[in-house]
């Protein structure tokens, strides 16, 4: 992991297309802005967890199993 140290209103640059940048510092939370093309999904680590779990699911036998039903 790389550990980079910002101050408010400077950025870091990804791949040469999606930049990060601290937009404010409150305390223990600090706002983000991330800057990237429409088409590089962007998801909180939390969220992205669930739609993988999820995923995993629907792949499952039992997902096969309820997605056959529907279309039966």
């Amino acid at each position: 992991m790389l550990a980079l140290t910002r101050k408010k209103g400077e950025a870091i640059v990804i791949n040469n297309n999606i930049e990060i940048t601290v937009l404010e510092i409150r305390g223990d939370q600090i706002k983000i802005g991330i800057s990237a093309p429409k088409d590089v999904p962007i998801y909180r680590k939390e969220v992205y967890l669930q739609i993988q779990q999820e995923n995993e699911a629907a792949i499952s036998a039992d997902g096969l199993d309820a997605l056959n039903n529907l279309l039966d």
